[in-house]
């Protein structure tokens, strides 16, 4: 908050303004984002021109800073999407024509089942060094999609170099990949991965080792989704259920794991009487090595993003900071990676990040205020925030709202963070011992059972998941219906529901 108690929003406008501008280019095209462009730039001038009293007017500078980031951003998603229906592969794919490529993987490769293509397929995120079209080679950049047989390209690693020669198909969606690569059969050649993504992949396939070596199979597969995003090993019953109840978020990587994974290295290092610069730069170290091992996708960048920015609104006294942050951050990660725009895990993200920063803090005062014990305030009002400002994302996405979802975080948040650090400390002695691993694996098999437990009984309660209409309409229903709770519960207390509630925070008093 600002020193009059304010939240510090100045960055917002800004950061929606830019949020704004790369989905409307990405949806729409280059040339309605080249418009959009010039039209912010003329209205941005326009904010410049003084009154007739010779005065600038009024909070034009926020104005003034949204519509320049508006127009730069617009012409930025401009140019990438030209470059994009521009690209050679775009028009080779158009016609449905055939290449030969050399590409390389940026993610690992997801399976997708049995697509009707011949066996069980994966999906590789990839980005391309050469294409040969048959009337010419192409040297360069530009991503692609690859559906492969998952029998030889399953076990490829982010950054190997893969030869391939497949059928190419126009990329939908507003996206920016220039074009869709149905291989052959297997790669025509693969080179040796970087020692980096080696060493990753080694820390990743040994977790799951120890992992399936000591625990039941559910757990098995639970433990390296929980800690490295890996939910290849995870049975589809324990998806659904996680889905029910509202806990899909603990197996992909968050912001919540980097938060308790750096939460974890800055109480060593306090612990061992190191000085702030060493546990910064420690942490700094944790957080780089994190993202190599999960694999520094956009998504993850995301996460990691997000994740420090929920750090240091818990563990700062200043929680002012955490919105500037989270509005810069965006306009980062949009500048890095502009499809984050139409992303709905970024959006997920971001709304979740504004709860724990906004609406998290007001809650723990107000619970504390009515006799609560700290730990028990931040873990209620961490997961009901988060559940109260993505429910209605949720809703317009899959047309269903979890009813469970606040009661099922809440009971097993309390395994979470110890399960996390136990869970990363495994991965990390896998490099080096597999059999202390395994023994120290043994360790989360309790915490993993009761996460499962939760979920296995969440989803069984009657009306776990509520139908709503997908789209608008049900993101306005759900929001609907928080306000109608919100009204019955203050008429319940007894409180008039156009009264506000004061409440005593750190500078002072909050209307709210």
């Amino acid at each position: 908050m600002t020193e009059s108690g304010r939240d510090d929003a100045r960055l917002v406008p800004s950061a929606a303004a830019a949020w704004a501008a790369t989905a409307l280019g990405l949806h729409a095209g280059w040339q309605v984002a080249l418009g959009l462009a010039a039209i912010a730039a003329l209205c941005a001038a326009a904010t410049l021109v003084p009154t007739r009293r010779g005065r600038f007017r009024a909070g034009a500078a926020p104005l003034l800073a949204a519509l320049v980031v508006a127009a730069g951003f617009s012409a930025a998603v401009a140019l990438r999407v030209w470059a994009v229906e521009t690209h050679p592969l775009a028009g080779a794919a158009a016609r449905d024509g055939w290449a030969t490529l050399a590409v390389e993987p940026t993610e690992d490769p997801k399976r997708l089942g049995d697509s009707g293509f011949g066996g069980d397929q994966v999906l590789v995120p990839a980005r391309v060094h050469r294409a040969d079209l048959g009337a010419g080679r192409y040297t360069g950049g530009g991503a692609v999609v690859v559906f492969a047989p998952a029998e030889e390209w399953a076990e490829l690693l982010p950054g190997q170099r893969v030869t391939l020669r497949g059928r190419l198909a126009e990329s939908g969606g507003a996206n920016l990949t220039v074009a869709v690569v149905r291989a052959d059969g297997p790669p025509r050649s693969v080179q040796a991965p970087s020692r980096v993504q080696q060493w990753a992949g080694r820390i990743r396939e040994r977790l799951a080792s120890a992992s399936g070596a000591v625990l039941p199979p559910a757990a098995a597969g639970l433990l390296p989704g929980l800690v490295v995003g890996d939910t290849s090993r995870l049975p589809d019953d324990v998806r659904e259920s996680f889905r029910v109840a509202g806990l899909t978020h603990l197996t992909a990587v968050s912001g919540a794991n980097v938060s308790i994974v750096l939460g974890a290295v800055l109480l060593a290092v306090r612990g061992l009487g190191l000085g702030p610069r060493t546990g910064a730069a420690l942490a700094a170290v944790a957080l780089v090595a994190f993202v190599v091992v999960v694999r520094p996708s956009p998504s993850v960048l995301r996460a990691a993003a997000m994740g420090a920015i929920g750090l240091l609104a818990l563990v700062t006294s200043r929680r002012r900071n955490g919105l500037p942050a989270l509005a810069a951050t965006v306009g980062v990660l949009l500048v890095a990676a502009p499809e984050l725009a139409t992303d709905a895990g970024f959006a997920l993200s971001v709304a979740a990040t504004a709860g724990l920063v906004l609406v998290a803090p007001l809650w723990v005062t107000r619970l504390r205020a009515r006799g609560w014990p700290r730990a028990a305030a931040e873990v209620f009002a961490v997961s009901a925030a988060a559940f109260v400002v993505t429910a209605p994302i949720v809703a317009a996405l899959s047309g269903t709202v979890s009813v469970v979802a606040i009661a099922a975080n809440v009971l097993v948040a309390p395994v979470l963070p110890p399960l996390t650090v136990l869970g990363t400390t495994v991965a990390a002695v896998s490099a080096v011992s597999p059999a202390v691993a395994e023994l120290l694996a043994r360790g989360t098999a309790p915490m993993l059972w009761w996460i499962l437990e939760v979920a296995a009984r969440a989803t069984a309660l009657p009306l776990a998941e509520v139908p709503v209409p997908a789209g608008v309409s049900g993101a306005v229903a759900v929001v609907g219906g928080l306000v109608a709770a919100r009204y019955l519960l203050r008429l319940r207390r007894g409180r008039p529901a156009g009264a506000p509630t004061v409440m005593s925070g750190g500078r002072g008093t909050i209307d709210r």
